[in-house]
């Protein structure tokens, strides 16, 4: 069975041995991580020692082995090789930033998150993007909305359409409603955005609703046409899902 400690070996006569009740810890550390087999030592692990990856491996009751006798860590081995490079060394990664960033958050490595969060992917991601997002009102609420309705309307069919209001302001926002209420008695379903605060176009929550989609699996595309009339139809999409 392995432990963080090693068991006190057989010495030559005349070397002092550990106090008694003192073990000492074995630096060498064997991993199982999803799989991926990973050498390494208790110093590198225990580098950052706020971070989780440095509690798993502060006491051996803490620790998990598999069938062979190595840690295991139930996460992706393959995005733990530049996580335990970045250990070792301090080398950040220049691959899969997305993946390594997340395992990097699992793992609570603070400095690494912080120099990740600073590449252009990332920043992106996090800095710009979400924070548009944050100042949609009910932006994934209604994003859960317009996939349900995708899929209630897909038995027997090839595609489902979801009809999108976007307003930006209270003006437009008003514009919509004798549109919105008239869909609404013809029993037409449609998802509303909007108003929003931030300083992005309708186009720029076009792009985020079909990226988001599109991450969850589903082939989606948008079109600007509705069977409305022109002075509301410039706030009105069709998302099309194909089925097959």
């Amino acid at each position: 069975e392995m432990s963080l400690t090693s068991a006190p070996d057989s010495r030559p006569s005349g070397r002092a041995a550990p106090p008694a009740g003192r073990r000492t810890e074995s630096p060498v550390v064997d991993l199982n991580v999803g799989g991926e087999f990973y050498t390494t030592t208790l110093g590198t692990l225990r580098k950052f020692p706020g971070s989780k990856l440095a509690e798993m491996f502060s006491s051996p009751a803490k620790a998990c082995l598999d069938a062979e006798g190595r840690f295991f860590i139930d996460r992706c081995g393959t995005y733990f090789g530049p996580i335990l490079e970045y250990l070792r060394s301090g080398q950040l990664p220049t691959q899969h930033i997305p993946e390594v960033y997340r395992e990097a958050q699992y793992y609570e490595i603070k400095p690494l998150i912080k120099h990740l969060e600073d590449t252009p992917q990332i920043f992106g991601e996090q800095v710009a993007r979400k924070q548009f997002l944050l100042q949609v009102p009910g932006y994934s609420e209604n994003l859960e909305l317009m996939v349900r309705l995708a899929r209630a309307e897909a038995v027997a069919a090839r595609c489902s359409r979801v009809l999108v209001c976007l307003v930006r302001n209270e003006k437009e926002d008003a514009n919509c409603a004798d549109a919105l209420r008239s869909l609404e008695a013809n029993k037409r379903s449609v998802v509303k955005f909007g108003p929003w605060k931030a300083a992005l176009d309708i186009s720029d929550l076009l792009d985020c609703l079909n990226m988001d989609i599109k991450a969850q699996g589903y082939q989606v595309c948008y079109s600007h046409n509705s069977p409305l009339p022109a002075k509301v139809s410039d706030y009105f999409y069709t998302f099309s899902f194909s089925w097959w």
